[in-house]
């Protein structure tokens, strides 16, 4: 039995990342779509929040519901879901359909990511049981961060170098979906399904137990982590193949492939690190990441532009990594994924609020200026995440109530 929680572990994995990757194809080809439709950057904006709305809605209606109705129940038509908005794509021309596919993209994601990474960890502890938790968090962070950096390389050398740019990445990624769905069919269940289920009710945000204050830094910090990789999944390649005159498709999706990428190795090589350390390693790098980011923009320089996004790729999924694991380790394990889905809906939030806002700016002021601001919020977050995270909470006389609405 083992070998089958093994095998699936792997299997649930594959199709976590491919997944996550599917869901950022679309970036590289933001551009493409501009020059088709006469796009605004605004309007990119728009379709990046569209789905990120998705995702949103997904998790407040469905993200958790696989604690009591069982991981591969949820997962499985998530998937479908990614497969319909990849048909969608394919088959719809125009503003429209661009927003359709977005938005059931969101609605799958919204349940694939706490219900595979609440899986991926039940997976891991009956494969490998008291090995630790080192393994899982590289792997379902890489699935999760890794493959949305995967997607804009992939769909960006397409774009680049075969035909049908906006047709031939989403036809690669369905059949990836598609293998994706058959091998989740086949990993053994890992939530005891309950005669008595409990009433459906949208999500809460919080943890059972008392780390209220934990619970609220891992929820600022992944905040700003996803703001970070929103902004170049939204606005960044726009910016780069306009303000800094690089229009290469391939190259935007480097630009995006870095950002991921480096959360990705940054998250795997501080994995040894004990978690306080590296939750103010993560706070040290991606604001100093986020300041290089705004010079670069300021001197219209790509490659002091391109460091700043390594920086604060890496700082932001060392940020998002500590994050999850403290929900993790904090939750029941009969809550576990309400609370990942909890973590996850406030992320989202970050990839929703900053991208809108930066792109309803850029019609006030310039891209630079902008950034200003948007730099300075992020800041502000992270340093109150740091506080709520670094400082012991005052002892209370009555216990916490257990969630956060």
């Amino acid at each position: 039995m083992r070998t089958r929680h093994n095998l699936g572990f792997w299997l649930v994995a594959g199709a976590f990342l491919s997944a996550m990757a599917f869901s950022t194809v679309p970036t590289p080809l933001y551009v493409l779509y501009q020059h088709e439709d006469g796009f605004s950057p605004f309007v990119v904006t728009v379709v990046f929040a569209m789905y990120a709305v998705g995702v949103v809605v997904s998790l407040l209606l469905a993200g958790h519901v696989s604690d009591w109705l069982g991981r591969k129940r949820v997962l499985v038509p998530a998937l479908g879901l990614e497969v319909l908005a990849a048909l969608i794509f394919l088959s719809s021309i125009g503003l429209p359909g661009l927003l359709l596919a977005r938005f059931v993209s969101g609605l799958g994601v919204g349940m694939i990511t706490a219900t595979a990474t609440a899986y991926l960890a039940e997976l891991h502890a009956l494969s490998w049981p008291g090995s630790g938790a080192a393994r899982f968090e590289v792997i379902s962070t890489a699935a999760n961060i890794g493959g949305l950096g995967v997607g804009p390389l992939v769909a960006g050398a397409l774009a680049q170098f075969l035909p049908a740019p906006l047709h031939t990445p989403y036809l690669l990624f369905g059949a990836l979906l598609v293998l994706a769905v058959v091998g989740v069919g086949l990993v053994p269940e890992t939530v005891e399904l309950r005669a008595d289920r409990p009433a459906w009710r949208p999500q809460r945000i919080g943890v059972s137990g008392a780390d209220r204050r934990g619970y609220l830094a891992a929820g600022t910090t992944a905040f700003t982590a996803f703001a970070v990789f929103g902004l170049f999944n939204s606005l960044a390649p726009g910016f780069v193949a306009g303000t800094l005159h690089h229009p290469s498709r391939l190259l935007a999706g480097v630009v995006v492939f870095l950002v991921f990428g480096a959360a990705a190795i940054a998250q795997t090589l501080t994995g040894g690190l004990r978690p306080p350390v590296r939750f103010v390693l993560g706070l040290s790098v991606e604001p100093v990441g986020l300041l290089v980011l705004v010079a670069g923009m300021a001197s219209e320089s790509l490659a002091v532009f391109l460091i700043g996004g390594a920086l604060a790729g890496a700082g932001a999924g060392v940020v998002f990594k500590s994050a999850i694991g403290s929900v993790v380790s904090a939750a029941a394990p009969s809550a576990r994924g309400e609370a990942l889905a909890g973590l996850f809906l406030i992320a989202y939030l970050g990839l929703v609020i900053p991208s809108l806002g930066l792109g309803i700016a850029t019609h006030f002021t310039t891209p630079t200026t902008a950034m200003y601001w948007f730099v300075a919020a992020l800041l502000t977050l992270l340093a109150t995440g740091a506080h709520l995270g670094t400082t012991p909470a005052p002892p209370t006389r009555a216990p916490l109530t257990p969630t956060i609405h």
